[in-house]
């Protein structure tokens, strides 16, 4: 499942919007400690986070899968 939209949060969290509609939120904290994430664990680097093939990437072509996100993830409500 595609991810649309990302914006990366200062707490090392991602807000994602799937191509499905459903707001979802992701903790990167658990990543940070382990190669190759261990590379964005800055602010900085973190909030470059952008959208290609479908998934969040970072600088060095740093991603974690889609449906890892989407499992990992938890709803956002309004």
């Amino acid at each position: 499942m595609d991810i649309i939209s990302v914006t990366p949060s200062q707490d090392f969290q991602l807000m994602l919007v799937f191509a499905n509609g459903e707001r979802r939120r992701f903790d990167v904290n658990p990543l940070l400690a382990m190669k190759p994430w261990n590379r964005i664990a800055s602010p900085a680097v973190f909030s470059r986070a952008r959208i290609k093939y479908g998934t969040a990437v970072w600088l060095g072509e740093i991603d974690v899968a889609p449906e890892s996100l989407y499992v990992d993830s938890v709803p956002v409500t309004n």
